[in-house]
């Protein structure tokens, strides 16, 4: 029997006297991303049980997780923005989008990338969460993909009014912001300029605690353009479920997304299965694409998204797909608003396992935004974005490929 949160005796310097998150926005649970060779991942859990009975005692049934004490010791060391960087953990599978001479095989491998894309992020064996963002974050990321294979081809150029001037034409590069804080909304952005393909999206999370688990929905969309063709394709994103979270807590997707090209027609229906209560698998999805105006799929795929995927033959295996490591500026190289900078305090004593001066830098990164809600709030200012701009339901990109090329044209 468990003894009810409500007349535990916690001992005060476990629970860290402060809310998660700033005012009120949400939690997302995602996996620990710097694998060491922790083995006490585990035992931090026992250990923290009354912690997180305290936490509950503080919550209820379908309650939006606002002004929620959450212990520190279950963050993950990175940002959500740097997380959300791990949907081109493959950007061989994203670049060839554009390399597919047919629609119909554009779709095929758009659906092949978006299979791929969740697993990176979600690696431990312990759900962990990232830092919710503070408003006007950045993170900067690029992947190098294999030098191409003509050597006079000039893909070592840099790209000077990309979004990242230092990497070059044959790069996948990264940017994220976050654009706002009520509702927390993050917006990214990647393109890879040799093969004239770039991806827009932004994503508002909303966290319901449903009694063992917590559930994160992933309000949004993306978009993958490809100019060449002059094709967008708009998708969705799954929900995600932390789960178990009084033992030893594991992530899954849920729902239903859906991929959409309007100007060729095809689509994809794709759905993430939650686990049954009794028996069935973990992480299952099954998919369907379609061809314009047919109700009959021409291309059926069902497998395990951090797994292995089959459509007749295999169609995606994230086990043996490597992972290209992505490339982020040395930390005194950053601006002092980007990701890794912005949490280095809080990163650098997680590591050392130092719970309350982790804490207490959070406590210092919260508060600072706090003081400047409040002065903008008196001076009556507006927050003003530094990469994206909100456009009808939508923040996109202020330069994005699609624009400079246009412009070069003209």
């Amino acid at each position: 029997s468990v003894t009810s949160p409500s007349h535990m005796n916690v001992p005060p310097h476990t629970v860290p006297d402060f809310s998660y998150s700033s005012s009120e926005d949400e939690f997302y649970d995602a996996d620990e991303f710097y694998q060491s060779n922790d083995n006490d991942e585990g035992e931090s859990v026992e250990e923290h049980k009354s912690v997180i009975m305290h936490l509950l005692s503080q919550v209820r049934l379908g309650m939006d997780l606002t002004k929620v004490v959450l212990p520190t010791f279950i963050l993950e060391r990175r940002s959500l923005l740097e997380m959300y960087a791990d949907f081109f953990a493959h950007p061989d599978l994203f670049v060839s989008i554009a390399e597919q001479q047919d629609p119909r095989d554009r779709m095929v491998q758009v659906v092949k990338w978006y299979l791929s894309a969740f697993h990176a992020g979600r690696k431990g064996s312990v759900a962990k969460k990232p830092y919710n963002p503070i408003l006007g974050e950045v993170f900067f990321c690029h992947w190098d993909l294999p030098e191409s294979e003509d050597p006079a081809s000039s893909v070592s150029e840099s790209v000077s009014d990309g979004p990242l001037p230092w990497s070059s034409k044959n790069s996948v590069s990264f940017v994220a912001e976050q654009v706002s804080h009520h509702p927390p909304i993050s917006a990214f952005y990647a393109e890879c300029f040799s093969k004239k393909i770039q991806f827009n999206a932004h994503i508002w999370t909303k966290s319901k605690f449903l009694g063992m688990s917590i559930g994160v929905h992933n309000i949004g969309q993306g978009c993958v353009s490809c100019l060449e063709y002059d094709e967008h394709y708009i998708l969705t994103f799954p929900n995600g479920y932390g789960r178990s979270i009084l033992t030893v807590p594991w992530v899954e997707l849920g729902g239903e997304c859906n991929i959409s090209c309007s100007k060729s027609g095809y689509s994809a229906n794709i759905v993430f299965h939650t686990k049954p209560f009794y028996g069935g698998k973990t992480h299952r999805i099954t998919a369907e694409i379609f061809a314009p105006n047919d109700k009959k799929s021409f291309c059926s795929i069902e497998g395990e998204w951090n797994g292995v995927m089959y459509e007749n033959a295999l169609f995606v295996d994230t086990k043996k797909t490597a992972i290209v490591k992505k490339k982020v500026r040395k930390l005194e190289d950053q601006l002092e608003y980007e990701s890794r900078s912005l949490w280095k305090d809080v990163t650098t004593n997680l590591k050392l396992k130092d719970i309350d001066a982790a804490t207490e830098a959070k406590h210092r990164l919260e508060e600072k935004q706090r003081a400047e809600a409040r002065e903008r709030k008196e001076k009556e200012m507006q927050w003003e974005t530094r990469l994206f701009h909100e456009d009808g339901e939508c923040w996109v990109y202020d330069k994005p490929l699609l624009k400079r090329l246009a412009s070069q044209r003209h």
